[in-house]
């Protein structure tokens, strides 16, 4: 039986190529448990093997047919072999970090195999330090990345002692919910949500002018006209760089204190700054700001799909401030540029910012397909996006979660991603580019850590 995919998802999909592969991904790092080896860490997971028993999620399989009116759904894959989907790797000496990036950087420009459930997983061996590590890919089509990372949460444990810990592909047992109180009689709460559904649609159309003007007048929300050209804003091919590094958390909080902006402002200065010092010293920073999509998570306390994947997500323009010399300059500009699309979004229900969203992203997809890419201006620069990881240490049969790390999509016309992940007390800022398009993608990690560097100075912290 085949079940619908959304709209979304379907996007996610329908503008995949070899060129372009439509997964997230992301990193862990773990230090294994006291007396344990990478011996004891492959037995674990020679054990999990075993247990075939695999969450619905995990068994989901893209496709569409003449029944379907050659839309996307999804299907059971009644020939899963988990055999394909988890697999083991061992890094080439030294085996340093580096070498775990790059591997990294090869396993997320491979397509997934569209003839089975889109997801791999793979442990990974042979750090010089004694650690081991784990990269997951899921199509962005089975889920984003706020679904992602709370899959992770509930994939681990805070307990340092618990050994039994379920492998992360298991399904897991969900709490029961308390029942709904119901606020009237069925037929008049039906009618109720449908008056509902009716004002949100009939709302489409004037949410969507006052979105275009805004956008004309480069205020804040999901649309901007006035991206410039850069040298992120081009064709870009299949093959990928990652690079990662964490920061302290207290850090980057102590900066948005002394400012009386957010977290997530500060995060959006310093990828301002590094932004503006990458281009500078390619020679190819212009004149006018460079403009970032900032997703903006719309999962309540669970995520869409009963699942646990989907998407749902809607998004902001905002403006880095990029042509500023000064660092507070350009977090003022993020701080007040992110508060009109905030603003924006307020008077909007959930299904306007939705549809909003899919018209300020659909460029992306549009564009290639048009062959505008290279004649029309970009509908942004890049997307940084900051998706909310666990905020305690997270075990996994005693191992101790050391890093987490997040990969995500390079566009066409986009060839830089930066995604942003907390965990405990640091964050890490994951950049995935075109391996041709943005040459010496590391440097940006020193950029930033450049940029924290002269806010802390700024304001005296």
């Amino acid at each position: 039986m085949l079940r619908p995919m959304s709209p979304t998802s379907s996007l996610f999909l329908l503008g995949e190529s070899r060129e372009h592969p439509m997964h997230v991904g992301g990193l862990q790092l773990f230090q294994p448990p006291d007396g344990a080896d990478a011996l004891d860490i492959r037995a674990m997971f020679d054990a999990a093997m075993i247990d075939s028993e695999v969450a619905p999620l995990f068994q989901k399989k893209a496709r569409r047919s003449i029944t379907s009116l050659g839309q996307w759904g999804w299907e059971v894959d009644r020939q899963f072999d988990l055999e394909h989907h988890v697999r083991r790797n061992a890094l080439p000496q030294p085996a340093r970090v580096l070498e775990l990036l790059a591997l990294c950087s090869r396993l997320h420009s491979s397509l997934l195999d569209r003839h089975r459930p889109l997801w791999e997983m793979h442990l990974i061996e042979g750090l010089n330090d004694g650690r081991f590590a784990v990269y997951f890919k899921s199509h962005h089509a089975l889920v984003d990345g706020v679904s992602a990372l709370r899959m992770l949460s509930k994939m681990l444990t805070d307990d340092p002692d618990d050994r039994d810990v379920p492998p992360f592909w298991a399904p897991r047992q969900h709490r029961a919910r308390p029942p709904a109180e119901r606020q009237g009689p069925l037929p008049i709460t039906a009618l109720r949500d449908a008056l509902n559904l009716a004002g949100d649609v009939a709302g489409i159309v004037p949410a969507f002018a006052r979105t275009v003007r805004r956008g004309l007048n480069d205020q804040g929300g999901a649309l901007n006209f006035s991206a410039p050209r850069t040298m992120f804003n081009v064709p870009i091919t299949g093959a990928r760089r990652f690079a990662a590094q964490s920061w302290p958390m207290e850090r980057i909080r102590q900066v948005g204190k002394a400012c009386n902006t957010t977290v997530n402002d500060v995060v959006l200065a310093m990828c301002s700054g590094a932004l503006r010092a990458y281009l500078l010293s390619m020679e190819a920073l212009p004149d006018e700001p460079l403009i970032a999509m900032v997703p903006v998570s719309l999962h309540g306390d669970e995520t869409g799909d009963g699942d646990g994947g989907g998407n749902s997500i809607g998004l902001v323009m905002c403006n880095l401030g990029t042509h500023l010399d000064e660092p507070i300059g350009r977090l003022d500009a993020v701080h007040n540029s992110m508060q009109d699309g905030k603003e924006a979004m307020a008077g909007m229900s959930q299904l306007q910012i939705l549809s909003m969203s899919a018209i300020g992203a659909s460029p992306v997809v549009l564009y290639p397909l048009l062959g505008l890419n290279s004649v029309a201006r970009p509908p942004f620069n890049l997307v940084i996006s900051n998706v909310p990881g666990p905020r305690s240490p997270m075990y996994w049969n005693g191992a101790r979660l050391d890093g987490l790390y997040p990969l995500s999509i390079p566009l066409d016309g986009q060839a830089l991603n930066i995604t942003v992940t907390s965990y405990s007390d640091e964050i890490a800022f994951g950049l995935t580019g075109c391996r041709r398009s943005v040459p010496h993608l590391q440097r940006m990690l020193t950029y930033l850590e450049d940029e924290l560097s002269a806010l802390e100075l700024a304001v005296g912290v």
